[in-house]
């Protein structure tokens, strides 16, 4: 199999293309990342093809996709919060980035397209947990682009016969996620301010709730998705119906770290969900036999990968 990963120096896509390596039936493997929010150096040793540009350079996309038999689109830009200060720019990134993505499989002869959509497509509509028949209610710009990211895929299936696959993805984590920037995702950014003897700031009073995923379980569901093929236009939740509340995630991370987690309360943060947990009965009809990492083991492992890192920075 000749599979080509968007966004693959991220988070997420650099995890990806280390599970992926180890599969024997992938014989080849293509990074496409404009660097934004990735980083070169999460692909350092690995057996990769890598093409530094924009999933909206159609050229770029023409020359990455040339053989392949699947295409996974994780580039996007992330956070609610920016959105909200940049919305075009996130419109361009996910949602026209997307349709470029979509244009250029179907010139490359119709590989089997998997892409990452969002729990926040459910916004505002309070029902829990979360199945995918619900009404959509975004309630950020970010939001949109990925409900803009499924339809386009749903659209393309049923107009051009485009295998495609779309996920929506909660809170993942995991090692390898950054810590170091203004729209960083809470357990990093936790995990960091602790090791650094700092307090982490809670926005609301912490009894707000989220799914978490950690990021290997994502990348056995999406590896499983690519070997055997799987099908189909309608979004997937991917994660399994956990609902742990950010006291309740401090209090995990105190048990992985050893210590007292010092706290400040913010004031809510616009466009914010206050509940989130998936319905998983989709996921598992299409992926029974992957289970999912329990919370304190994936803290562990993270905090675990943030502390070697930061002995790694310190010996140099």
């Amino acid at each position: 199999m000749k599979i080509v990963i968007t966004g693959g120096a991220g988070f997420i896509g650099s995890n990806l293309v280390r599970a992926l390596t180890e599969q024997p039936q992938v014989a080849r493997l293509r990074v496409v990342d404009n660097l934004s929010t990735g980083d070169k150096a999460n692909l350092a040793g690995l057996d990769v093809e890598f093409s530094e540009g924009d999933v909206q350079d159609a050229v770029l996309l023409d020359r990455a996709f040339r053989g392949a038999d699947a295409v996974v689109h994780l580039a996007a830009l992330p956070s609610v919060p920016r959105s909200l200060r940049d919305p075009l720019a996130s419109h361009h990134a996910n949602a026209t980035g997307t349709l470029q993505v979509l244009e250029a499989a179907r010139r490359a002869g119709g590989p089997h397209v998997i892409a990452a959509s969002s729990s926040s497509v459910y916004g505002a509509n309070p029902h829990l947990p979360k199945h995918e028949d619900l009404a959509s209610a975004p309630m950020s710009p970010y939001a949109v682009t990925k409900l803009t990211t499924e339809a386009y895929l749903s659209a393309y299936h049923h107009s051009f016969d485009l295998p495609v696959l779309p996920f929506r993805f909660f809170n993942v984590y995991g090692p390898g996620q950054r810590a170091d920037h203004a729209y960083a995702a809470v357990i990093p950014k936790w995990i960091s301010a602790t090791l650094a003897g700092q307090p982490v700031t809670i926005h609301g009073d912490g009894t707000q709730t989220r799914d978490f995923t950690y990021v290997g379980t994502v990348c056995d569901v999406l590896t499983d998705a690519l070997l055997r093929r799987v099908v189909d236009p309608h979004p997937v939740n991917l994660a399994f119906g956990s609902r742990t509340s950010l006291l309740d995630l401090i209090s995990e991370i105190e048990t992985a770290m050893g210590q007292r987690v010092g706290q400040l309360h913010g004031a809510p943060r616009t466009g914010d969900v206050p509940h989130s947990q998936a319905d998983n009965a989709r996921l598992q009809g299409l992926f029974p036999s992957v289970a999912p990492l329990e919370l304190r083991k994936g803290v562990s492992a993270t905090v675990n990968w943030f502390r070697s890192a930061a002995l790694d920075e310190a010996s140099r």
